[in-house]
């Protein structure tokens, strides 16, 4: 192992470090999309708005999607995470389409910062053959089928007695032996 790691500066992943176990959170908070109204530079962006915004904000309910028009700009497409970290990509000359890929792509990755390297102080030769452990490795199978909620699998749950009403039990029940013992002085 080398001593490399000794002088890099310390990071920390400061988006949520389980995210996809409960439910995927979308780290992309919210897009500006910078333009101008008569720019040629703009078109592409201009076409996009037009024709296929209504359908990226319907199908990303989670992204705040904002239009900003500036005059003889060339246009941005500015995107801002969970992190607090923001990145701009110039849209000067891209197509409808081009446009559409690029938010597709700010929308699927975690945030700009690439090759975070995380302190690891521990090495081995001889890794895990196992593979890493997920909260789904030991779940039912059916469960990728089921379409939720689901009547049969909420009554599966359910118990027949509380973790209270365990406790209450077990109360009245010491009480009891505590007299029986009064009693039997």
């Amino acid at each position: 192992m080398s001593n490399s790691h000794l002088f890099l500066k310390p990071a920390f992943i400061t988006t949520p470090g389980q995210n996809g176990v409960g439910r995927y959170v979308c780290q992309l908070q919210r897009v500006v999309l910078k333009f101008c109204k008569s720019h040629g530079a703009s078109r592409g962006m201009r076409e996009f708005i037009e024709s296929d915004l209504i359908n990226f904000v319907k199908n990303s309910p989670e992204v705040a999607v904002y239009l900003k028009p500036r005059r003889h700009r060339s246009p941005i497409i500015k995107a801002e995470y969970l992190n607090g970290e923001t990145q701009w990509i110039n849209a000067s000359n891209f197509t409808q389409e081009e446009v559409l890929k690029w938010l597709f792509l700010v929308k699927s990755q975690a945030s700009n910062r690439t090759g975070i390297r995380l302190r690891k102080l521990l090495h081995t030769d001889h890794p895990s053959i196992q593979g890493p452990w997920t909260p789904y490795l030991f779940r039912d199978p059916k469960l990728n089928l089921t379409t939720f909620p689901n009547e049969e699998l909420s009554q599966a749950d359910v118990q027949d007695e509380t973790a209270t009403v365990k406790l209450l039990k077990l109360f009245q029940l010491q009480k009891i032996e505590d007299l029986n013992e009064k009693r039997a002085e």
